[in-house]
């Protein structure tokens, strides 16, 4: 691959298992990673293309990039479970490709947007516990730290916004059903329900978000300090939902700056 080059690499059978890899020129050195994780309530008509611009300016910074599609609500074995499933796998999947392409898994952070804020938060929480639920297989490549951009950490109190303004919500269409039909699932999959995670968290919100309230990644801040985690939230003035993730816009210095806070040399 030359610098900034992008190759798709499938994890699995079905045509949205895959992620798109790109690489820059360090001539042969290792190179830290950044997973990236599409939003769009979950929805098969978005899709992992949203974040390109993200990964390719991520990539001339010097990271390797892997945008991971997944089965989405609506797809043949999405939503509940197999969306949890893919997440898994794709990251797995860097085990594979470790040697070829000079990756460093000792430096992996997870970075999602609003609904890939919610896989990457929760992705996070298989890290350091025994699982006992039926969601995947276990996660063998660690992480250093995840950044949430206006991710979905509650998926109890995004379902009740959507509920209280009449609308049929993605999430109960995502899990299969309300969180009094299945409060089981909501309690497996629901990141705030997961705390403490034990693994560096930052969340960056901005204040004009009307997709994705603050109030949700506010309130995930304080349970998690509570509990002792390493966790920060930054908040953005005068930014909406997707300006966030606009490597040309103000709001991006933020993201950066907090993967160069996850990767500072005196964290290793």
């Amino acid at each position: 691959m030359t610098a900034n080059s992008s190759i798709r690499i499938a994890y699995g059978d079905h045509p949205s298992q895959f992620g798109v890899l790109r690489m820059p020129d360090l001539l042969g050195r290792s190179c830290p990673v950044v997973v990236t994780i599409h939003g769009g309530f979950w929805k098969s008509e978005y899709g992992l293309e949203e974040l390109d611009p993200l990964d390719e300016d991520l990539t001339r910074r010097g990271y390797a990039t892997w945008n991971i599609e997944y089965r989405r609500a609506g797809e043949d074995g999405g939503g509940w479970s197999g969306t949890f499933d893919d997440v898994i796998d794709a990251v797995n999947q860097l085990s594979q490709l470790e040697e070829r392409f000079h990756l460093d898994l000792s430096r992996v952070v997870i970075l999602g947007h609003s609904a890939g804020g919610h896989l990457a938060l929760w992705l996070a929480s298989r890290i350091n516990k025994v699982q006992t639920d039926e969601l995947g297989d276990p996660l063998i490549v660690p992480i250093k730290g995840v950044i949430s951009l206006a991710g979905i950490s509650d998926l109890r109190e995004m379902w009740k916004i959507h509920a209280d303004k009449g609308i049929c919500s993605p999430v109960a269409l995502f899990i299969g059903g309300t969180p009094q039909e299945v409060p089981d699932r909501y309690c497996s999959a629901s990141p705030v329900e997961l705390l403490p995670l034990g693994v560096e968290q930052i969340l960056i919100h901005g204040e004009l978000d009307r997709h994705v309230p603050i109030e949700l990644s506010s309130e995930y801040h304080r349970r998690a300090i509570g509990l002792g985690d390493e966790v920060s939230l930054v908040v953005l003035p005068e930014v909406e939902h997707f300006q966030i993730i606009n490597p040309t816009s103000s709001a991006w210095i933020s993201v950066t700056g907090s993967l160069e806070t996850i990767f500072s040399p005196n964290k290793l």
